[in-house]
């Protein structure tokens, strides 16, 4: 048995950052969305885990999220089953768009159906949240808002596909930096995640680009002001919304159909991809 699938990236429409818990995570709450960006993986019964990624033994393994994800699995089944695990990556790292996180989610599910463990939907979910904040969602896909520390998803039905234009300036952002950078001295931004939602389910880009915000802009422009560069540009290309996804330094232009893929050219580097109502 082989299974192949992709690993969809995801976008933040929105993030809010709306208190720190006493063990350091931040509560957050967000709008997310998969898009048709991903990772493609193949999983095949082997000895061991062994990864590859873009054919090459992978480096460091054992701290990539895809072994991490099999080690858990392994040991929540109590089972010493193997897997040799191919990665080929499209989703860009520290860019904000949950590409390990994603990487990581289908890897609970791919194995779960390899291994023959007949684990439901709930225990996956509470494995992903040990090992990522954006894993839970990345299981669950679609158009969500998701609260706690990721572990609380609540899915947004009848979500359209949008066409998007990715834009990652400077080569990405460490997660990490911008946290700590917003623990030292920013605040929560105003947000209204239930308009924001029906804004989207509407698709009304004039009233996503209202509402959207995200706490984690500022001092990702702190770091990388190339950011608001890349804002000005595609709204200059005719993106009716322009926001940052995640933690940067991804920039996030939501076009009509006829205007996306002319945007993306226009960019060097620029991905164009659209949003998805579901992943499976």
């Amino acid at each position: 048995m082989v299974i192949r699938a992709r690993a969809h990236a995801k976008i933040n429409w929105s993030l809010n950052i709306t208190g720190v818990r006493a063990d350091g995570y931040h509560e957050l709450d967000m709008l997310m969305q998969s898009v048709a960006l991903g990772d493609d993986m193949t999983f095949a019964a082997g000895e061991g885990v062994t990864l590859y990624v873009d054919g090459a033994p992978a480096v460091e393994p054992e701290k990539n999220l895809v072994v991490k994800a099999a080690r858990a699995l392994q040991a929540h089944a109590g089972t010493s089953r193997g897997a040799v695990i191919t990665l080929e990556k499209h989703v860009p790292a520290r860019a904000g768009l949950g590409g390990g996180s994603a990487d990581c989610a289908l890897t609970l599910q791919a194995l779960n159906a390899l291994w023959g463990l007949g684990l439901d939907d709930g225990t996956l979910l509470d494995i992903g949240a040990k090992l990522g904040a954006d894993v839970p969602f990345c299981l669950t896909g679609g158009l969500a808002r998701v609260r706690g520390i990721g572990e609380v998803i609540d899915p947004v039905p009848d979500a359209p596909e949008v066409p998007l234009a990715l834009v990652t300036p400077g080569g990405g952002l460490s997660t990490a930096e911008v946290f700590r950078l917003w623990d030292g001295g920013f605040g929560p931004v105003a947000l209204d995640n239930p308009k924001l939602a029906e804004a989207v389910v509407k698709r009304d880009l004039e009233a996503v680009d209202a509402l959207c915000a995200n706490a984690l802009t500022a001092p990702a422009l702190q770091l990388m002001p190339e950011i608001g560069a890349v804002m000005d540009r595609l709204r200059q290309l005719g993106a009716r919304a322009v926001f940052m996804t995640g933690s940067g330094s991804t920039v996030v232009g939501a076009f009509d159909p006829a205007d996306a893929a002319k945007a993306a050219e226009s960019i060097p580097g620029a991905v164009l991809t659209h949003t998805l109502s579901r992943i499976r």
